[in-house]
């Protein structure tokens, strides 16, 4: 029973939608998101450091607009992935806290690009409370991305089972003569 639940976990409800078996689109979406959001972080602590800040301002805001669209399409990804865990599975308990700490994540960068926005064109450092907001979700996000990794690696969600992943670890001959 627990291995037809496991299974279950590793195929894709729609395979066109959230990537075919074992290449889930999901880890490569959320790479938009993270990757943005830390450039953002990035850009706000330096904003205090140079003689121009607007520049940096003005490019942390928009890498968290970046980083709220990339969150929501790897979101929809997300959800799809979560409906092929079995419910009342521990994997499934860990992956609903994974997408709520993701959705409260969005939900306050989308107010920090609000707030930002409110502010009008930058003329200046960013604010510390922005500054603050970035940082603590930033923070939540490597929580998250903790337990997506969890999902991922330890409970095996939407990767190949060990008899697909044990082709790649064939020995392949090599011919006389032939180098790399």
């Amino acid at each position: 029973m627990t291995r037809d639940l496991q299974q279950q976990a590793k195929r894709p409800v729609s395979a066109m939608l959230a990537g075919p078996y074992g290449h889930p689109f999901h880890p490569i979406l959320v790479t938009v998101p993270i990757g943005a959001w830390v450039a953002s972080l990035v850009f706000d602590i330096a904003s205090h450091l140079v003689d121009d800040p607007d520049f940096l301002a003005r490019g942390a805001r928009w890498l968290i607009a970046v980083g709220v669209i990339g969150a929501l399409a790897a979101a929809l990804v997300g959800v799809l992935d979560l409906l092929a865990i079995p419910t009342g599975t521990r994997a499934f308990r860990v992956a609903l806290v994974h997408m709520t700490l993701n959705l409260l994540v969005t939900v306050a960068y989308a107010g920090n690009f609000l707030w930002r926005q409110a502010g009008g064109e930058p003329s200046g450092s960013v604010g510390m409370g922005q500054l603050a907001l970035g940082a603590v979700s930033l923070a939540v996000l490597g929580v998250s991305g903790y337990l997506g990794g969890k999902l991922a690696y330890h409970y095996g969600v939407r990767v190949s089972d060990e008899a697909t992943q044990a082709e790649g670890f064939v020995s392949v001959q090599r011919r006389p003569g032939r180098t790399g």
